[in-house]
């Protein structure tokens, strides 16, 4: 049996991370800034980007929508304070 918490720390973090970085990638910021903001290592985020990491689970239109603002705010704000407050929050909804 996986707890809530393990279930979010192996599919729902990355998955939110990996949609993250898609999103700050697509919106023109560098793999390695995509990196600095979310607070992990370029090779993570490259990994993201090429789905070896972070896809063993679906979002729906509502999640990825949810994550899509929460880039954008990454990109006007990007203080790490701000980047964890939305993960969180993020995850906090998917694992309802």
């Amino acid at each position: 049996m996986k707890l809530p918490c393990e279930k979010a720390l192996w599919y729902t973090l990355p998955r939110i991370r990996a949609e993250l970085a898609k999103e700050l990638v697509k919106k023109g910021v560098s793999q390695n800034e995509a990196a600095e903001k979310l607070g992990i290592t370029p090779s993570a985020v490259s990994q993201y980007l090429h789905k070896k990491r972070g896809e063993h689970t679906k979002l729906s239109a509502q999640e990825k929508t949810m994550i899509e603002k929460a880039a954008k705010e990454i990109m006007e704000v990007g203080s790490e304070k701000v980047v964890s407050k939305l993960i969180c929050q993020c995850c906090r909804k998917i694992n309802d």
